[in-house]
């Protein structure tokens, strides 16, 4: 059985990945026709069911329930690894409502932990997650919130933090923050869906064999990173809730779930 898969080509994505799409594990007879994108190209896929597995934003994946299940397997949950709000220069952030804000996505847990935290701020301007250090660097945006590696590199470009919005989320629920998740078709047949759950589970055990030794596939997917940022984003974002949500992971997404629809 062939089927579409899609993940980011971010290092904790391609490390979990690794071993299922280039042989390293048997995956008895199923294979994978795999999508590499940007996570928000990942989430307006979603919306239109193009995936039968594909990488999402918790805060889309709750918007096509209807057609997508989570898996257990190759999540990204954790303390300290959530968003930040960076701009040029300290402001307050009562302030912050009136400021032209850079977000890497509509659909993105980081736009959602944002808007949680900002209510009333309305003034964004959806870009590439890479593209937001430069927008604000250049002034095109007053402020930015950057996920994935760029939480390692803005403090060398000059940036400043405003607020960690993973820290904000913390504080106020007490819960993990869940920030992407696997999700599988629904209409695919539940022993298949099982299957490639536990052969997500099995990739990350033979990746973690290896590490911290790199494979050519994580870093050539990784641009130019430097491998010891590749490391620092493998650890931030790939741990025991990759391995297996649990009830611990569950309950932080369903309060992800609470809040958002608060939101509307």
């Amino acid at each position: 059985m062939n089927l579409s898969l899609g993940f980011s080509p971010c290092p904790n994505d391609t490390f979990i990945f690794d071993a299922l799409v280039n042989g390293a594990i048997d995956t008895s007879g199923l294979q994978f026709d795999t999508k590499l994108e940007d996570v928000e190209t990942l989430n307006q896929w979603a919306v239109q069911g193009k995936l039968d597995i594909t990488k999402l934003s918790f805060a889309a994946g709750l918007k096509v329930s209807d057609t997508y299940e989570l898996l257990n397997s190759g999540s990204a949950l954790g303390r300290g690894c959530g968003p930040l709000l960076i701009a040029r220069e300290a402001v307050p952030l009562e302030k912050v409502k009136d400021l032209k804000i850079a977000i890497p996505g509509a659909f993105t847990t980081a736009n959602l932990l944002f808007s949680i935290a900002f209510p009333e701020a309305g003034n964004k301007q959806v870009m590439l997650f890479s593209d937001i250090e430069q927008a604000v660097l250049s002034g095109k945006a007053d402020a930015g919130v950057i996920i994935h590696e760029n939480r390692f590199t803005y403090q060398q470009k000059g940036l400043v933090k405003l607020i960690d919005l993973g820290e904000f989320w913390e504080t106020k629920t007490g819960q993990p923050i869940p920030l992407g998740g696997i999700f599988i078709r629904k209409d695919i047949p539940a022993e298949v869906r099982a299957k490639v759950d536990q052969l997500i589970h099995q990739s990350l055990q033979h990746a973690y064999t290896q590490y911290p030794t790199l494979s050519p596939y994580v870093k050539s997917h990784a641009q130019e990173m430097d491998e010891n940022v590749m490391r620092q984003h493998i650890d931030l974002y790939v741990n025991e809730y990759s391995l297996d949500l649990g009830t611990k992971g569950k309950e932080a997404v369903e309060k992800l779930k609470e809040m958002a629809a608060q939101q509307g």
